[in-house]
């Protein structure tokens, strides 16, 4: 096949030899001229010269909805390359950076199925000779010809032997006395498409009966009703007419449940749905909708894409939606997609609360329709496991319910999912979502969930480290509130103003709102959420240097969450003691502190909270100073922030290592490692952390006789500083024009 030959010659210079350019194949043709099956045939066949497997994205660049955006994209790839989450940046930008490195000695396929532009493919780009990118797409996109080097196959329509070749394999068990001038004349209907030759071919085997000639007429007859409906400025070039000739032909001979079926789904927002979802959104059970998928799938309308998983060509999709909005009236559409919006707000909300006794859903689910199951999960792994699967459909449901006006869903999916989110998503995955839900929850005047999504998105500004906008949000859902009455509401939202307020280190604003917040709770008889708030408290009096208060409100904190059951709470409670007690220069008890928080994150495979204890043993030992010892904590602590997406404690722990290189004598090391921790408190506008970066950075430079770049970034600090209050940040400051204005 002369196709296979020229995407023979992508690879034909030998993987992981010289250096050289990215490898680029772009097949391109009109849509159902079987691109995307000439691109898996071909990746299976080459499969062997890519032992690092391959990866595969239908971008739906043809859907009726919008196509998939290159962030997603790369969010999928990384986790398939076994990047951790959380260790998957927020932005498009970074996530192509770290994808690009992950990629960069590996021999990996790549396959790009059904791009429209070429700025879907450009993010996606690994940069690395030793892979090769297959793309499919309709357009030539010829930039990515010229600027990337992409090497173009261009499939046309087969050939008329070929075509009536197709069909007789196709027809070979069901039907042998087939004349070849009418086989010839059914594929000219088809414009010799596979897509739409593969319908007839299944059409015409499971009725051997019939006179092919009367398969030849239905289909003339339809492609006339066809030509009669449409207006000449609508109808587009002959194999589109072609092609859904064939479509129409095809639903028309569907039993009229299963024809419902196949237009109702076109009504479906994401790319692919399960056998459930099908059935929520038909009204059937669940073993009907099997029936009549498998009616679909068996006609060629529907392709089987996993275990009780389904997807549509996208032309498919698009035939369904339109014949969805001619033949069902519009409240139909409007419950159905009703329905099937509100099972995912179900499915979502038990998924929340599957393995987790303490968490209380945010919202107030209305029952679903009698004849609509609700999902239900075995246990965590189970329900993680679905939201993984469906995250994509998910964010689909609160774009569609947004806007079709179905509001109260709109915000109440990412609502129930706050705790999900949170724990498994980088910040930015659900902010375009979490604003449609703020802009529905306003549309209804939905006070509550206003509020709500105002305090998620305020958690979401805050991972981002856009702490002006966090607290925006936080002062916004607090406001709302307190109009509500709404105690555990408000003091939710007064400790996200407080966590905010110590990301920008104002310890003293953190403090009166974690005591706010405290006072709130307090009045709920919540024993967890009075422990979490208790020991926030004392993280604030611990940085604002009231040390000895610090100490007896996180015991009591620590207290509290063990007899609540929290141990990963309490977990932080105990590292934050340890740092208590190392500023009291009690090291051994620190360390006892730091050790037991240590294990009690072992026993949980908490990754984040070990680091946060590791981090803190070294610290001590820095201060002890036993800095030999403090390194081994430190490089652990450093590549457990870095696994969890964590790059401004993974940071703030070089510069700790760079503290201990300083203790050592090594001034030269201490010096990178308070450089790579300065650049990257710059790059997120952490001001603070810059600050003490420098100032340590300063001093290692003294060290080694470099004392004007030492004055330079003395003088910096201060600058950064000016804003800062309390004693700490007085200290700093006297350090800094200790150094630059010496006696």
């Amino acid at each position: 096949m002369q196709e296979l030959e020229s995407l023979d010659a992508a690879v034909a210079s030998p993987v992981g030899g010289e250096a050289g350019p990215l490898r680029l194949a772009l097949i391109v043709g009109t849509a159902g001229v079987g691109k995307t099956s000439l691109a898996v045939r071909w990746a299976h066949q080459v499969r062997d010269r890519f032992p690092d497997g391959q990866l595969y994205v239908n971008l739906h660049g043809y859907d009726p909805g919008p196509p998939v955006a290159a962030t997603d994209v790369l969010v999928r790839f990384l986790r398939a390359l076994d990047i951790p989450l959380e260790r998957i940046p927020n932005g498009e930008e970074p996530r192509a950076e770290l994808f690009r490195s992950s990629m960069a000695e590996r021999r990996i396929l790549m396959l790009l199925d059904n791009a429209a532009t070429a700025g879907q493919i450009r993010p996606l780009l690994p940069g690395a000779p030793n892979c090769l990118v297959v793309i499919t797409s309709r357009t030539r996109m010829s930039g990515l010809v010229a600027r990337e080097g992409a090497h173009r196959v261009s499939l046309e329509t087969l050939s008329q032997n070929a075509s009536v070749q197709l069909l007789r394999t196709v027809l070979a068990a069901y039907r042998t006395s087939d004349d070849d001038e009418e086989l010839a004349e059914l594929a000219r209907l088809c414009a010799r498409l596979p897509l739409a030759l593969r319908i007839v071919a299944e059409r015409a085997a499971a009725r051997p009966r019939m006179p092919l000639r009367d398969l030849i007429t239905d289909l003339r007859d339809e492609s006339g009703l066809w030509d009669a409906l449409s207006s000449e400025d609508e109808q587009g070039p002959e194999q589109t007419d072609a092609v859904r000739t064939v479509f129409a032909w095809s639903y028309r001979s569907l039993a009229p449940q299963a024809a419902r079926m196949f237009r109702l789904l076109g009504l479906h927002p994401g790319p692919d749905f399960s056998l459930d979802a099908a059935a929520a959104l038909a009204a059937v059970p669940p073993v009907t909708a099997r029936r009549q998928l498998d009616t679909l799938a068996g006609a060629h309308l529907l392709e089987e894409s996993g275990h009780h998983r389904y997807q549509f060509h996208d032309l498919l999709r698009a035939y369904a939606l339109d014949q969805a909005q001619t033949e069902e009236p519009a409240e139909d559409r409007h419950a159905a997609l009703e329905r099937l919006l509100g099972w995912y707000l179900h499915a979502a909300a038990a998924a929340a609360q599957v393995g987790s006794s303490a968490y209380t859903l945010p919202v107030t689910l209305q029952h679903l329709p009698d004849n609509v199951n609700a999902a239900t999960f075995e246990d965590g792994r189970a329900a993680i496991a679905w939201y993984e699967t469906e995250r994509t459909n998910l964010v689909a449901a609160v774009q569609a319910a947004w806007t079709s006006g179905m509001d109260r869903i709109a915000w109440q999916i990412p609502a129930a999912l706050t705790m999900i989110i949170a724990d498994r998503e980088p910040a930015d995955a659900w902010l375009p979502a979490q604003q449609m839900a703020l802009e529905a929850a306003r549309r209804a005047d939905d006070r509550y969930g206003e509020a709500i999504t105002l305090d998620n998105l305020g958690i979401a500004y805050r991972h981002l480290f856009q702490l002006p906008q966090a607290e925006e949000h936080f002062s916004g859902a607090l406001t709302v509130f307190h109009g509500l009455g709404d105690t555990f509401g408000k003091a939710r939202a007064a400790n996200g103003l407080g966590v905010t307020h110590m990301f920008a280190h104002h310890p003293d604003r953190a403090a009166v709102r974690f005591e706010e917040a405290l006072h709130l709770v307090r009045e709920l008889g919540n024993q967890l959420y009075t422990g979490a708030f208790t020991r926030n408290l004392g993280w604030a009096l611990l940085e604002r240097g009231d040390v000895d208060r610090a100490e007896t409100v996180l015991r009591q904190a620590a207290d509290m969450l063990s007899g609540a059951g929290e141990s990963l709470e309490q977990a932080e409670a105990l590292t934050l003691l340890a740092a208590v007690y190392r500023r009291s220069h009690r090291f051994d008890a620190a360390d006892a502190a730091a050790e037991q928080a240590l294990a009690i994150a072992g026993e949980s495979d908490a990754t984040l909270f070990e680091a946060l204890a590791l981090l803190e043993l070294g610290r001590n030992a820095v201060a002890r100073p036993e800095a030999g010892e403090a390194l081994s904590h430190l490089q652990q602590a450093a590549a457990l922030f870095q696994r969890v997406g964590r790059p401004d404690l993974q940071a703030t722990t070089w510069d700790v290592t760079g503290e201990a290189y300083f203790r050592l004598g090594r001034t030269e090391d201490a010096a990178g490692f308070h450089r790579q921790a300065a650049t990257a408190h710059r790059s997120r506008g952490d001001r603070w952390s810059l600050a003490t970066a420098l100032a340590h950075l300063a001093d290692a430079l003294v060290q080694e006789g470099n004392l004007l770049e030492a004055q330079e970034h003395r003088r910096e600090a201060v600058q950064l500083l000016a804003d800062f209050t309390g004693p700490e940040a007085e200290a700093k400051r006297t350090h800094l024009e200790a150094g630059i204005h010496p006696e």
